[in-house]
């Protein structure tokens, strides 16, 4: 075995010893987050220049729902 496939089974094995569920709450967490800056965002940045006003011209409404549907699938796994 070469240094590279000895340090991958140790990484791999350090690895192992982290429990599932902490890395769905980690993961999950992460999303939240995300969630929580994308909603953060000022309207300014998150509308095209142009200043059309349609519904969908704030990216920040479609951004949350594709977040928030991301959360409740991973949530229940």
């Amino acid at each position: 075995m070469t240094p590279l496939h000895s340090f991958g089974e140790f990484l791999r094995q350090t690895l192992m010893l982290v429990p599932l569920s902490w890395v769905r709450v980690l993961f999950v967490g992460s999303l939240i987050l995300l969630l929580i800056w994308v909603l953060c965002l000022p309207k300014s940045v998150t509308t095209p220049p142009e200043g059309t006003q349609r519904w969908d011209a704030n990216l920040k409404l479609s951004a949350a729902l594709a977040l928030v549907i991301q959360i409740l699938i991973y949530a229940m796994l």
